[in-house]
């Protein structure tokens, strides 16, 4: 039984079939890419459990790759490669939500380390989910529709959708404003002063038809940030 699936985005072609090779050799499973767009187009449409990115592509580089991962799957495991191995990259790249980084030139058996620990961590995370019951409410996050208790079916803009899909994916636990604005919004939240994910809640809230003052759905934790109300999971991704 393979030990997994793994995305490999790189568009060295005899790195990325050295690659490829050693991790079936590993007994992993693979898919690869060449360039950043095809990349997010699997990693985003296929059922993977890690993805190994390149930082330096043509086109479409891993950090905007990545941005696109985390809102769309927060918690799908990525380790970046890089061969710069400068400070900034990393920094950088763990700021928009990357699990680890390798540095090229890097030897397969640390990679192959790195890759179990990611994987060992990331076996706790909630999955994501494409449907949540919360509150006498249906939401098909794939439509980005809520379907609210008295029939009403309502179309939740990209931005909240995504904050209601980061909640859900992490059931249970606050999420400080600082998290959201670095996983869905992709900004780094040190030193900034904001409203954003505030008002974005407000908005999520009326859409849902949430009481703000006694809410079902989305519920504030002083001092902390927003955590979901008590949800069924209707329907779980893989």
């Amino acid at each position: 039984m393979p030990l997994g699936k793994i995305l490999v985005v790189e568009d060295d072609a005899a790195i990325r079939r050295g690659l490829v090779d050693a991790l079936s050799v590993s007994n992993y499973e693979t898919l690869d890419a060449g360039e950043g767009l095809r990349g997010l187009s699997l990693a985003l449409g296929c059922e993977v459990d890690l993805v190994l990115l390149d930082i330096m592509m043509p086109g479409m580089d891993g950090f905007a790759v990545l941005r696109e991962i985390r809102k769309a799957k927060p918690t799908l495991p990525v380790i970046m490669l890089t061969a710069k191995g400068e400070e900034t990259d990393r920094v950088k790249g763990l700021k928009l939500g990357s699990d680890d980084y390798v540095v090229k030139p890097f030897g397969i058996k640390e990679l192959l380390a790195r890759i179990e620990a990611v994987m060992r961590r990331s076996a706790e995370r909630p999955r994501a989910r494409s449907k949540l019951s919360i509150a006498g409410r249906i939401v098909d996050f794939e439509r980005r529709e809520a379907h609210l208790p008295d029939g009403t079916v309502v179309q939740l803009p990209q931005r909240e959708a995504d904050v209601l899909a980061y909640l859900a994916a992490n059931p249970g636990r606050a999420v400080t404003r600082e998290e959201l604005l670095s996983r869905v919004w992709g900004f780094d939240p040190r030193g900034v002063h904001t409203r954003t994910v505030d008002m974005a809640v407000a908005r999520l809230r009326e859409q849902l038809a949430d009481d703000p003052t006694e809410p079902s759905v989305i519920a504030t934790v002083r001092g902390r940030g927003y955590m979901l109300a008590k949800a069924v999971p209707v329907e779980a991704d893989g």
